[in-house]
């Protein structure tokens, strides 16, 4: 057994250190050097089966399987890699982590036991590396702590009494709400009053003034006769 727990990575530039079907582990680094041809397996299992778990069962066995987990196999057998995969030491700045049920493809697919699945419920799970020179398991880490997913919240239980909204907010609102009542019920009787000035405008009409016209006889002009010498 080598002296090394798997945890949870804590660097502050990766989010989402758990969600509801997966969790990121820091990677093994600079922990199995003596073996450097053995293979490097994660095994995941349930919190009750860490004491049973079997070193020897082998992974893509049906007694390691993702697709049976987690009944009738409490702990599975995945992320396979060597130590290629986890130089040491470290590049400084690189994120070395190893995220735990991220992929979807192979859920379903038998031909691929050693699937990299979604974890199927919020645990608590427990995992820990194991190394294998073939089928034979030559090292091993120790078990890590719990690991318990997030939990989706359920719709009947989230508060819709507004508790989340401080006291403020809600004299603000109020406020608001009475300032916008006010405002529309003048715009309605503004809109009465003009409605009501044009219709009786329109039915009032002045008569015009009758104008005399004066009538004149006009001075026919005859011809005179020719002034008599």
């Amino acid at each position: 057994r080598v002296d090394y727990t798997p945890v949870l990575t804590q660097s502050p530039r990766l989010e989402g250190q758990t969600t509801a079907s997966t969790f990121v582990l820091d990677q093994p680094r600079c922990v199995f050097e003596e073996y450097g041809t053995a293979d490097i397996w994660l095994v995941v299992a349930l919190e009750q089966a860490v004491s049973t778990f079997n070193n020897s069962a082998g992974p893509g066995t049906p007694n390691t399987s993702f697709q049976s987990f987690p009944d009738p196999v409490r702990a599975y057998m995945t992320l396979n890699a060597t130590l290629a995969n986890y130089p040491c030491p470290k590049a400084a700045g690189d994120i070395t982590v190893l995220r735990v049920g991220s992929e979807t493809s192979c859920i379903g697919d038998g031909t691929r036991p050693s699937c990299n699945g979604p974890l199927p419920g919020p645990g608590p799970y427990r995992v820990k590396f194991l190394a294998l020179q073939g089928s034979e398991p030559v090292a091993e880490t120790h078990w890590s702590d719990q690991i318990k997913l997030k939990t989706a919240q359920s719709p009947g239980s989230i508060s819709t009494t507004g508790s989340g909204h401080s006291g403020g907010m809600i004299a603000i609102t109020t406020i608001l709400s009475i300032l916008l009542a006010i405002l529309l019920a003048g715009l309605v009787a503004m809109l009465v009053f003009w409605g009501s000035d044009l219709c009786g405008g329109s039915s009032t009409f002045s008569k015009p003034e009758s104008v005399a016209v004066r009538r004149y006889n006009t001075h026919h002009v005859y011809d005179q006769p020719a002034a008599r010498l």
